[in-house]
Order: C-alpha cells, then structure tokens, then sequence
C-alpha cells in the first residue's frame, strides 16, 4: 500500500495553541499510530489574527515595527515579508489584545497604527500588501489608519478631529491630497472573513461595536458618526462587501487606498502555497478551535474544504468543540470531526490540556483513514 501523504492544514485553536502547535501536535498523534507517514503542515489563517504567524511559518520573514497602540501608547508590532510581498496584520497594531483587561474605548480607540504598520511595509519595499483585518479594538472606519498615512480629517474650523469613531461626528472636511504617493503602485488586497457593510443593521458598530466595549447609546453614536465619515468621504463605497471588517477599516481602505476585497482564507492559500501542498496529499487535516456556524461562513477550515475537496482530496478535521451537525460538515466537504470536547467534557480542562488531547484525536484519525 502506497504510503499516505497528510496535509495539516489548520487554524489556531483560540486560547489554547497556535496554528504551528496544532500542526505539531496533530503530526506527533499520526506518528504514533503510523511511524512512517509522510505529514507536511501548512498553518493557515484567514485574514484575523494568527495571519502573520502563519506566512512566517510559511516561509515568510517576521519583521517589527514601533507604532501607535488603539489607545495611543506605543506598541511593538509585526508584519510579514518575502521578497515584495507583505502580510499585514491590523490587530498587530489596533487589536483587541492591546486593550488592558477590562478597558475598553469604543469611541475613541484609533487605527494609526495600522497606518504606520502598512507604511512599515512600504518603506520595506513591499509592493503587494495582503491587509488581514479582524480582531480589531476600533471602530473609526479606518480614519485613524488614513490619517497615519498622510490623511488630514478635519472640523468645521479647521482642526483635526478627535481620535476614533465618535471624533468624526465632527468631520467637516477630508482631504487625502497627502496621502503617501507610494500607494498608487500597490497592489493592496483586503483579506477578510466578514463581508458585512459600513453601517446600518448589519454594520460594523451594531454587528461588532458591543464586543469593543460598546454601549447601546455608543453603538447609535458610531453608526452615525460613520454615516457622516462616509458621506464625506465617499458614500458608494460603504455598501461594499467588507467596508464594515474591523470597525469599518475595510471601508477606509477600500475608499481611499484602492484596495481590492477577497475572502482572507482564499488569499492566505493563495499566498501560503497551499494549492502544491494539495497536489502532493492523499489526506488534509484542518480544523481550528470550534468548528460552528461561523466556520460555513468563510472561515479557515471551510476554504480548506473547499479547495481540497474541488481536487477530489479527502478531508477530516480537528477542533475543541464541534457545534455543526454531520449533515452540515459534509456540505462543507468535511468527512469526519474529532472533538477534544469528545475526549474531555470540561471546557476549561479541555482548553488547558488541548496539546495532549490533540494528539490523542490524531491517533484515532491514523487508526480510522490511514491504516
């Protein structure tokens, strides 16, 4: 019997490992049972964040960058960079993870960071820019991030307006007349796994805001303000699939810097080399730490799927919880799940000892389809 070819393909299990720890564990578990089989692991992300670990793994270079944090203090963030590509990732700069527990600021959180890390990745020679957004403290439709990047929003007398979403209420004027030259010549691809709009009932304040600290008054106030921002700026392009990505940064880039919007996984396979990683697999493993109804919805492990089963390639998958029904994982190309929560009821034991209880999945998955 030919010796089987796995290819892991999955996303971080949030909380509990990194997309490169679940590759390492799920190989360790498949060598117990089968010594000899050949695994290549390919770590993958959708645009959100775990996207700079991912093409580092890749092959990418991990480079550093000093700029302005959501509450602007000075935070250390990363990017990713081969030859004249770039993998940006927003919530380096303007994520959730640089909130101190409890603070949250959904008003005034500002995207300037973003701004300088994208600038980061232009003085570094990128000429191809993959602008992961998702995880994101803000809700400024990328105002803060424009601004970064030459932008000048100003009020009715002619001074910048406040930092963060609830500061362009003030907006009277934009002007983007220094925005910096480079970007003209970028090739800026807005990577993303929500396509919601700017604002309204589905946009980025009333879908996203309450997670950012968000009241219900500071929802309407945000909406408002983006209405406003947009009206100034360009209202055509806040319907767009993706303007309302990380409090509307997506709109800010789309508006303003050109870029072109894609599902983040379909660009990270893309970037990632995924498609001759399949050709050489008999089996893909992917998965990431709960396999739900937002996993249907452009998700890592469900573009996996996709493209692994368009090539006639079999495909399970691993999780810490799996909230779909077995009907719905085979719609999406995905012939088997293994749970840790199968293996260990407790969520918190379950997300403590998710390395071992992954390689204790792996096992079972070389028993069932490899032996």
């Amino acid at each position: 019997m030919e010796t089987a070819r796995v290819l892991v393909a999955a996303d971080k299990f949030k909380g509990s490992l990194t997309a490169v720890q679940v590759a390492e564990r799920v190989t360790a578990g498949l060598r117990r049972v089968v010594p000899d089989v050949r695994v290549e692991t390919l770590p993958v992300a959708d645009g959100g964040d775990g996207t700079v670990a991912a093409a580092v793994a890749a092959g990418f270079e991990r480079r550093e960058a000093r700029v302005t944090g959501p509450l602007g203090d000075p935070v250390t963030a990363a990017y990713a960079l081969r030859d004249t590509t770039a993998v940006v990732e927003m919530a380096e700069a303007s994520g959730l993870q640089h909130l101190p527990a409890g603070v949250f600021a959904p008003l005034t959180a500002t995207t300037y960071g973003s701004g300088e890390l994208l600038a980061a990745a232009l003085d570094a020679g990128a000429r191809t820019i993959v602008f992961g957004v998702g995880g994101s403290a803000t809700t400024d439709g990328g105002a803060g991030m424009l601004a970064a990047l030459g932008a000048r929003f100003l009020d009715a007398d002619g001074k910048p307006v406040g930092p963060g979403g609830g500061g362009l209420a003030d907006l009277a004027e934009a002007d983007l007349s220094g925005l910096d030259p480079r970007l003209a010549d970028v090739d800026l691809i807005l990577a993303s796994d929500v396509d919601n709009p700017l604002t309204g009932p589905k946009g980025a304040p009333e879908v996203y805001g309450r997670q950012k600290g968000a009241t219900e008054q500071d929802i309407a106030t945000l909406d408002a303000a983006l209405a406003h921002y947009a009206s100034v700026l360009g209202p055509d392009h806040a319907g767009l699939p993706g303007a309302g990505a990380a409090g509307g940064i997506g709109y800010g880039a789309l508006v303003a810097l050109g870029a072109r919007f894609r599902p983040g996984i379909e660009v990270m396979l893309d970037v990632l080399g995924f498609a001759p990683a399949l050709a050489r697999a008999t089996l893909v493993i992917t998965g990431e730490g709960s396999l739900d109804e937002q996993t249907l919805h452009g998700k890592a492990p469900a573009g996996v799927a996709a493209a692994a089963r368009a090539a006639g390639i079999e495909v399970v998958a691993v999780c810490g919880r799996l909230a779909l029904p077995p009907e719905a994982l085979t719609a999406a190309g995905i012939r088997r799940a293994y749970a840790l929560a199968d293996l260990e009821p407790d969520p918190a034991v379950s997300m403590a000892q998710a390395g071992p209880l992954l390689e204790r999945a792996s096992e079972a998955i070389a028993r069932d389809f490899l032996l």
